[in-house]
């Protein structure tokens, strides 16, 4: 039902859209820029001033040797050289299914949506304005990388902009209110469940990585333990046992799976600092480019943050926007 709302090019330029609108940087195509694969797109960006301040790659569908996924990545970090800033180019890669010679690509809302999230990642790295290239754009901690990618899924949600980009294919009729409804309705379904689950191993992680001694007991014992000592349930299980947890034992996370929940608080929050004036205000959006977008990892996340919004995160936007509150 909600694929021939999403052609890819409409969603691509609804993120264009969003990104001037809050921004004011322009998108313009240019063929003269080398790519590395026929499919991709390469943009100059410029800002409201027509200033150039990065290079924009988007790499969209499958191919062979291409891992799968969505991700952001960058050529070149942004930083300065005798003075003079150095423009970032900048990679958004995913996987969607390719056109065919008589239908578009067509996203599902969910392709939809990680278009809209890589891009805040990109947007971190196209916007930085730091001296070192080690500390700008997305070289931030852990816990708080995720957050300028996961706020850009609430305008990819929102009836206003929905109106903007998600048209049919065939007819450019706008998503119907109804489906939009009904996608609203689903986002809070199991929110509970899916919450209560990843806190679980949040914990459990914690409680493996804030050992004082070497570990030589039963794991299924300390597991008990751990869920127990949170009063989890029955009928909601750990969504990791431990000897397949990689996250936290090979991918980078140990003491750190906490923040994917961590940065949708943040985002929440910070995104909730928009519904207090308008989804699109000026004012905020620039504060969020000079305190946070463009500060890349100069200072504390908290401090940044604060800056921001004046205040440390409150739980209570997640609440509300998971149906729990």
């Amino acid at each position: 039902q909600m694929r021939p709302y999403f052609q890819l090019e409409n969603v691509r330029d609804g993120v264009f859209y969003v990104s001037n609108q809050l921004f004011g940087l322009n998108f313009i195509p240019n063929d003269s820029i080398p790519v590395y694969h026929p499919d991709v797109e390469a943009y100059e960006v410029t800002d409201k001033n027509n200033q150039l301040i990065g290079l924009l790659y988007m790499d969209f569908f499958p191919r062979a040797s291409k891992r799968g996924g969505a991700w952001m990545t960058d050529y070149r970090p942004q930083y300065y050289e005798n003075g003079t800033r150095v423009v970032p180019i900048i990679s958004v890669t995913c996987n969607s299914t390719k056109p065919t010679a008589d239908t578009p690509a067509l996203l599902s809302f969910d392709e939809a949506n990680t278009l809209f999230h890589e891009f805040g990642h990109a947007l971190h790295g196209l916007l930085s304005d730091c001296q070192y290239r080690s500390l700008s754009g997305t070289n931030v901690p852990r816990d708080f990388v995720e957050m300028p990618s996961q706020i850009m899924e609430n305008w990819a949600a929102r009836p206003e902009v929905l109106q903007i980009y998600a048209k049919h294919y065939k007819t450019g009729e706008v998503i119907p209110a109804e489906l939009v409804e009904k996608l609203e309705a689903s986002a809070k379904f199991n929110a509970g469940f899916t919450l209560a689950e990843y806190m679980s191993a949040a914990y459990l992680d914690m409680d493996w990585h804030t050992l004082t001694e070497p570990f030589t007991g039963n794991v299924n014992e300390f597991e008990t333990n751990a869920m127990n000592k949170i009063g989890l349930i029955p009928e909601i299980v750990v969504r990791y046992r431990s000897t397949y947890f990689s996250h936290i034992f090979s991918g980078g996370y140990a003491a750190g799976y906490y923040s994917y929940v961590w940065a949708e608080i943040i985002d929440a929050d910070a995104f909730q600092a928009f519904v207090e004036t308008s989804i699109f205000d000026q004012e905020t959006a620039q504060r969020f480019v000079d305190e946070i977008l463009s500060k890349g990892g100069t200072d504390d996340p908290m401090t940044l943050y604060v800056n921001f919004r004046g205040r440390e995160p409150q739980i209570d936007a997640l609440l509300e926007r998971k149906g729990l509150k």
